[in-house]
């Protein structure tokens, strides 16, 4: 160990093991480019191996891995996956029209800017019924996938939703279903904090004007 600036000691490693964090971070974001997944903790495990890690104790975050990717997305894809996400943020304003009885609400990937063309648009909706979801997409003859979805509550809790899945022009669009008069708030995998969540207004503001819809 030696001294610091101000006389406290710290270890010789730490600056290592810093940057082994930041590299496996880094990594983790090409990975996850790469594939089009979201999957951050297979990420992590696919960048350890690939820089020869796969026993450190430096794992990063999900949300440093996240900043990587926003770094990474800004350096490499700055004039293609803005388009990218423009074009998802698009979509699901149609589909948060096409949901409006059931006050949707946008989350994820496409919310947060850092979604590609592989990343579905997840909305979350409230209906009295899980089937009647499934009605009304068969009403307008939309073919779709029920499927499950875990969620985590709280630090402790997870629970298993009902989600429906169907293609939007180019796009796969993930309508995960909650019971009316069963409020729930979901986490975020990455921060841990309460699921960010937008209404269509807040949706079409992020577009701007000139590509808001008619409703």
């Amino acid at each position: 160990m030696k001294p610091n600036r101000n006389g406290h000691m710290q270890m010789r490693g730490s600056s290592k093991e810093k940057q082994m964090r930041i590299r496996l971070a880094q990594e983790a974001a090409r990975v996850l480019v790469e594939s089009g997944g979201q999957d951050y903790l297979t990420a992590k495990r696919k960048a350890a191996l690939r820089l020869g890690a796969v026993d450190t104790r430096n794992m990063p975050s999900n949300a440093e891995i996240e900043q990587a990717l926003m770094e990474y997305q800004r350096l490499f894809q700055a004039s293609s996956q803005p388009q990218i996400v423009h074009a998802l943020r698009s979509e699901a304003v149609k589909a948060m029209d096409f949901f409006e009885t059931y006050r949707p609400r946008l989350v994820g990937p496409v919310l947060q800017g850092t979604a590609n063309e592989h990343t579905p648009i997840t909305l979350y909706i409230t209906a009295p019924t899980i089937e009647e979801v499934g009605m009304f997409l068969l009403r307008f003859q939309i073919p779709y996938e029920l499927q499950d979805k875990r969620l985590r509550l709280s630090t402790d809790t997870q629970e298993t939703f009902s989600s429906y899945r169907f293609l939007a022009g180019q796009f796969q669009v993930e309508v995960i279903v909650f019971q009316t008069g069963k409020p729930v708030t979901p986490l975020s995998p990455v921060d841990g904090k309460p699921m960010r969540q937008a209404s269509l207004a807040e949706v079409q503001a992020l577009l701007g004007p000139a590509d808001q819809l008619p409703i």
